[in-house]
């Protein structure tokens, strides 16, 4: 009995000991693998990609930047974030950029038909959009849309070089309220205040603005994106989603730009980022910001 006894302690302690050398070798084996990645990462050249941004991106691009830089640590990522009116031009007159994500197609297809500025085979339809109107919780305002933006003391709107301002003035032509023009965006803030009859109306240089003009309390109600009310839902009431039927699509496009200073690893690095905002992990984090991934 006590042979046998014996026996089973000595097998027992074979089995424990084999365990343990098996350990220490995945052990080994994990480090060497953790020791590969991180020398991989040292010897990544580090890179700075120059990316501009329609202003009603800033939130859901920083996080779409730091999962990004997870994989990809030796890339610092600048964001320039404005109207892609503004952006565009920057872009014309030379300011060095990399990446180019537009609120509309209206000023990637400048950039890339009349400038000839976007790599070839970059181009990407990324999002989907929605205008909507929107007031402080405690307006007390009797505007319920843009039917009713008469009704409104002032009104937060941007100017017509800024998508979120020439989507609003396309939905007020097309319900009739404004007079149909070629382009709608030459629509001046002028005539809009005239045929609300004469409300006060200020005019925004991006989205961003106009969004801050109506949560701040300076103006009674605006119209910007649904993805800007992320993160407002506790200050602000969305009045009316917008159809698309009135605005059209509000597709956000994003492409590679030509960049005569940028070095090798820069072109790389940004043909990889532009591969990671339009992939399935990123889709998610635009869905948490409110954007419609659904897009061809």
């Amino acid at each position: 009995m006590k042979k046998r006894v014996l026996a089973t302690l000595l097998a027992m302690s074979m089995v424990l000991g084999l365990a343990a050398c098996g350990s220490k070798s995945d052990s080994k084996d994990d480090k060497k693998e953790e020791t590969k990645t991180e020398a991989k990462a040292d010897d990544a050249e580090d890179v700075e990609l120059q990316v501009f941004i329609a202003a009603s991106l800033s939130k859901v691009m920083d996080e779409v930047a730091t999962e990004y830089q997870k994989d990809h640590p030796n890339v610092k990522i600048t964001f320039n974030a404005d109207s892609s009116g503004t952006l565009l031009t920057q872009i014309e007159e030379g300011y060095a950029c990399d990446v180019f994500f537009s609120a509309a197609q209206k000023q990637m297809d400048q950039l890339e038909k009349t400038n000839g500025l976007v790599v070839d085979g970059t181009r990407k339809n990324v999002v989907n959009n929605q205008v909507v109107v929107v007031t402080r919780k405690d307006s007390g305002t009797k505007v319920t849309g843009l039917e009713t933006l008469k009704d409104a003391s002032s009104i937060a709107l941007a100017g017509g070089s800024v998508p979120v301002g020439k989507y609003t003035r396309q939905a007020l032509v097309n319900l009739g309220i404004l007079d149909k023009v070629d382009d709608v965006s030459t629509i001046p803030t002028e005539t809009i205040s005239e045929k609300l009859g004469g409300v006060e109306i200020s005019e925004q240089d991006n989205v961003s603005k106009v969004l801050a003009a109506v949560v701040e309390g300076s103006c009674e109600v605006g119209t910007t994106y649904y993805s800007d009310t992320y993160g407002y839902e506790d200050e602000l009431n969305i009045l009316q989603t917008v159809s698309y039927d009135l605005t059209g699509n509000v597709i956000y496009p994003i492409a590679q730009v030509k960049n005569d200073e940028a070095s090798d690893a820069e072109v790389s690095e940004a043909k990889d980022f532009i591969d990671f905002v339009t992939s399935d992990k990123a889709k998610t984090i635009f869905q948490k910001y409110y954007f419609d991934t659904d897009v061809e």
